[in-house]
């Protein structure tokens, strides 16, 4: 408190209780509170941070200042989809805290009362405490509301201030960061000789031709990949396969999904809805009592009407339709008003016809395609045929249909096409727009017609028979289950389940696959119910997780360290493979002479010789192909007409010859290009100077043993 008084002293003050929150969820810090045990036993050690132990209590005391500030911000209690997020949230600012702490007092930094004081009510206002107290609507800083709560600090509540002084207690820690950021942000410096590379990479370009053998080409059965082959390229390559702990399961989900007689329940009493609501006197009110989702009185075009009442166009007000079930859900509509809208809407279909390239040429040829395919309809061919033989776009699939759309989500030149006509049919001629050549036939002329809907929906969920049903069949599947062979034999007996996998499960990862707030099924394949540790063939209990139940058997651990063979097996035996093939492609290349055409020949038909122009020196990539980083420094190290040896790349062997080598058209500007890669690092620094502490910090996360975290 003595800070407290000091700042008193300067000015009067107090903080609001939102501002708090806001204050706390960006800055953390330390609450009292909170106390835990592990399955009621003595461990309370969430995790250990630069080799100090992270404390559950401590721990607790942060997660619960990101609830507040969330509570505080949003007005609501955070669900269970948020807590994950904030956990995590928790955790990383214990990181920070701990392991920054550490390099402050490396470098000597130190934060004095004045500068504390010059953060809440001087010059330089910490950002925190600027954005707590900016006007929301003239967006300026309010430093005279921020002295009047600083002076009626005394009359908040005692919360209030207990967690003012725990954010005045890390004002330091905010300081010290800046401090610490700056000091490295302005040690990044990009010299002129690296400006004037950087601008001669990306100027200097090449056309070049090549030929390329690609591995896909060599079978996969005619080259045979041992596992000490696996385990010499691991050893040669392990920095690109550092790993963290996980852990690898087997599972099998038991869907609780809606039964026949579910469904015919929910239909007979959509039935008889139908029939109240035919006559309902007050329809907002009927659909409050009786639809599971609210009324929505807004005016409808037939764009955003629902497909089923799109089918009964024109509609009738006090006409109730239905019930369709689409979705899983029965759905009831009741017109209960028209009018004329403002924005036409209108059906169409098309047939794109793109060009080939952006010269004249190209678009002449694909308006000359365009008018062709035209002729052919007007002489009797189908539409929808042409669309899925000739189209370019997605809507080759419907038969070129584009469905109801409003004005303004089409580009202007289709629109002032389809709603410049007022009747169906065929337009005479191709509408060019920047995605090409449109061949257009009007299916729904343009109508400001819309229409207030009421709908009563009812999901066609499943009953607690069914979920118990659900629950036995996968409580007797346990039962059949001792270990992995028994898991798989009987998952295999069962041809209705589907045995899944999932690898390198991270403890704090909160989702398996496709299974989502699946936290318990990952903390259960580290720690099991009983607090111990899960060993492989351990079999879970059964989860319920989201609509289905969950039984899993854990099939495999991974330490911290480098990757084993197991568990990245595809991945190495597609690297080593590559590099057998790339051998054997090189060797049959060998000794053969000629042009790149003489040299595909003669090694055969999987070689192909093409071209790439505008290959870029610093980007890595030939155009057409993709990344492919040691072809094109072979390109720029070569003379024009020169072909290189064979060369292992990316996607298969190549052979390059550059045909041409441009210099950059003009000299760069060398003073903008230094300010422009140092702002891009500067931009970096923050995220990098983390990774690298938290790296240094050899953090330690156990989060995964306590059920709450």
């Amino acid at each position: 408190m003595a800070l407290i008084n000091t700042i008193r002293e300067k000015s009067g003050w107090a903080v609001g209780t939102v501002a708090i929150g806001m204050l706390l969820f960006i800055v953390g810090g330390d609450l009292v509170g909170g106390n835990n045990r592990l399955f009621g036993g003595n461990n309370t050690t969430v995790g250990e941070v630069a080799g100090e132990k992270v404390e559950l209590a401590d721990f607790q005391n942060t997660l619960e200042q990101q609830k507040e500030a969330f509570a505080a911000q949003q007005g609501r209690q955070p669900d269970e989809q948020v807590m994950g997020y904030l956990r995590d949230q928790a955790w990383n600012l214990t990181i920070y805290r701990i392991a920054f702490q550490k390099e402050f007092e490396k470098l000597g930094l130190k934060v004095s009362d004045d500068e504390v004081v010059d953060m809440v009510q001087g010059k330089n206002i910490s950002p925190s405490i600027r954005q707590a107290f900016t006007n929301p609507q003239t967006g300026q800083f309010d430093r005279a509301k921020l002295l009047d709560y600083l002076r009626n600090l005394d009359k908040l509540p005692p919360q209030a201030r207990a967690a003012f002084e725990n954010f005045e207690a890390n004002l330091p820690i905010e300081r010290m960061a800046n401090k610490y950021n700056n000091l490295m942000k302005l040690s990044t410096y990009v010299t002129s000789a690296e400006a004037k590379n950087y601008l001669t990479n990306q100027g200097t370009t090449a056309n070049a031709r090549y030929l390329l053998v690609p591995y896909y080409t060599v079978s996969d059965s005619s080259v045979k990949v041992t596992d000490a082959e696996l385990q010499a390229y691991l050893d040669k390559h392990k920095s690109r396969y550092k790993v963290e702990q996980g852990r690898s399961i087997e599972y099998v989900t038991i869907p609780v999904a809606a039964s026949v007689e579910d469904s015919s329940a929910v239909r007979s009493t959509i039935d008889q809805l139908a029939t109240q609501f035919q006559s309902a006197p007050n329809d907002s009110l009927f659909v409050k009592l009786n639809s599971d989702q609210p009324y929505n009185g807004a005016y409808l075009s037939p764009a955003d009407l629902p497909e089923k009442l799109r089918e009964n166009l024109p509609l009738t007000v006090g006409q109730v339709y239905g019930p369709y079930a689409e979705n899983g859900v029965y759905s009831l509509f009741k017109v209960t008003g028209e009018k004329k809208g403002e924005q036409a809407a209108a059906r169409a279909s098309h047939i794109l016809i793109k060009p080939e390239g952006t010269t004249p040429e190209a678009k002449a040829a694909a308006k000359a395609k365009a008018q062709d395919i035209l002729n052919k309809i007007k002489g009797g061919a189908d539409f929808a045929a042409m669309a899925r033989q000739y189209g370019t776009d997605g809507t080759t699939a419907t038969g070129g249909d584009l469905g109801w759309f409003s004005q303004g989500r089409m580009v202007p030149e289709f629109e002032k096409a389809v709603f410049g006509t007022t009747s169906k049919g065929l337009l005479p001629a191709p509408v060019e727009t920047s995605f090409g050549y449109h061949i257009i036939k009007i299916t729904q002329p343009k109508t400001y017609q819309t229409y207030q809907v009421a709908a009563v929906q009812k999901a066609i969920v499943p009953t607690d028979a069914t979920r118990d049903a659900a629950y036995q069949r996968a409580q007797d599947l346990k039962g059949q289950i001792t270990d992995v062979e028994s898991f798989r034999k009987a998952v295999a007996a069962d041809k209705s389940l589907q045995k899944q996998e999932a690898q390198g499960l991270g403890t704090a990862d909160r989702s398996v696959n496709n299974l989502q707030n699946a936290r318990e099924l990952v903390r259960w394949a580290y720690y099991g119910n009983n607090g111990k540790e899960t060993k492989v063939g351990d079999v879970s209990e059964v989860f319920d997780i989201g609509d289905q139940y969950v039984i899993a058997v854990l099939t495999g651990t991974r330490s911290k360290g480098t990757a084993d063979i197991a568990s990245i097996r595809p991945e190495l035996t597609a690297q080593v493979r590559n590099d057998m093939k790339a051998e054997q492609i090189i060797n049959k290349l060998k000794g053969k002479t000629g042009t790149l055409e003489q040299l595909a020949a003669a090694y055969g038909p999987s070689a192909q010789v093409k071209t790439a122009d505008n290959v870029v020196l610093g980007s890595g990539v030939l155009p057409g192909l993709g990344a492919e980083p040691a072809a094109v420094g072979k390109i720029f190290g070569l003379k024009t007409g020169q072909k290189s040896a064979p060369i292992q790349g990316e996607q298969g062997v190549l052979i390059v010859e550059p045909t041409a080598i441009n210099a950059p058209a003009a000299a760069g500007d060398v003073a903008a290009t230094r300010k422009q890669i140092t702002e891009q690092r500067t931009a970096r620094a923050d995220g990098l100077l983390y990774e690298a502490v938290k790296a240094n910090a050899n953090v330690k996360d156990d989060r995964v043993k306590f059920p709450s975290l």
